[in-house]
């Protein structure tokens, strides 16, 4: 089974890396980091790189997609080779997948219009300005097409994945190796959680996509 997590300058880690820790420990899991050319690739922080090992032409039929979001996703809305080559992975796919803003990808390559859709809670507008049905949910499902809410919802998407794709046994396992077991010393994961003031400050922050 080979999952492919698109790599892009300014992407976020965790939407990636979150995940990866998860699916890669399914047995007889092939994890590949894919780009448009391989090397490495920056996150939005800059400290930090991944390496994509194979280019858009290497991977054509993954079993899985993943697309990561982050600030650089905005620049690839338009990208039509980045687009096509996600709509020609979609359909091969049992799962197309996405976590925070990469569902805006998605969105953008025509695959979620009139699906219900998440992705992080700045971006909610613009998915549905793709034609998205969004919805708060932390992880949605809708056919084929998975996505996951900001961030660290990739964790969650990837452990509903999981056993969807082998046992609830086999994913409760790896949450367990894991020790993924959310305890934050703050209520504020949600804008439905956290003060409004603090909301409308980060909403008039860098963090909002725009196409």
């Amino acid at each position: 089974m080979q999952t492919a997590i698109l790599l892009y300058d300014n992407f976020t880690a965790l939407d990636a890396v979150g995940p990866y820790e998860v699916l890669s420990r399914i047995p007889g899991s092939e994890i590949v980091f894919v780009a448009t050319n391989p090397g490495p690739i920056r996150t939005d922080m800059t400290s930090l790189a991944l390496t994509a090992d194979a280019s858009l032409t290497d991977i054509t039929s993954p079993d899985i997609l993943l697309v990561p979001g982050g600030p650089g996703c905005a620049e690839l809305l338009n990208d039509e080779p980045v687009l096509d080559w996600i709509r020609q992975a979609d359909t091969t796919t049992t799962w197309t997948t996405s976590v925070c803003s990469g569902s805006l990808l998605l969105a953008a390559a025509g695959l979620l219009t009139g699906k219900r859709a998440t992705s992080h809670w700045i971006c909610m507008e613009l998915l549905e300005a793709f034609g998205a049905i969004p919805t708060s949910e932390r992880v949605v499902l809708d056919g084929k097409h998975a996505t996951a809410a900001g961030v660290s919802a990739g964790i969650d998407l990837a452990l509903h994945l999981t056993g969807l794709l082998t046992s609830d046994r086999i994913a409760q396992s790896i949450q367990l190796v894991l020790e993924y077991d959310p305890q934050p010393p703050y209520n504020t994961g949600s804008i439905t959680k956290a003060p409004p003031p603090l909301v409308t400050a980060l909403r008039k922050t860098n963090l909002t996509i725009t196409a």
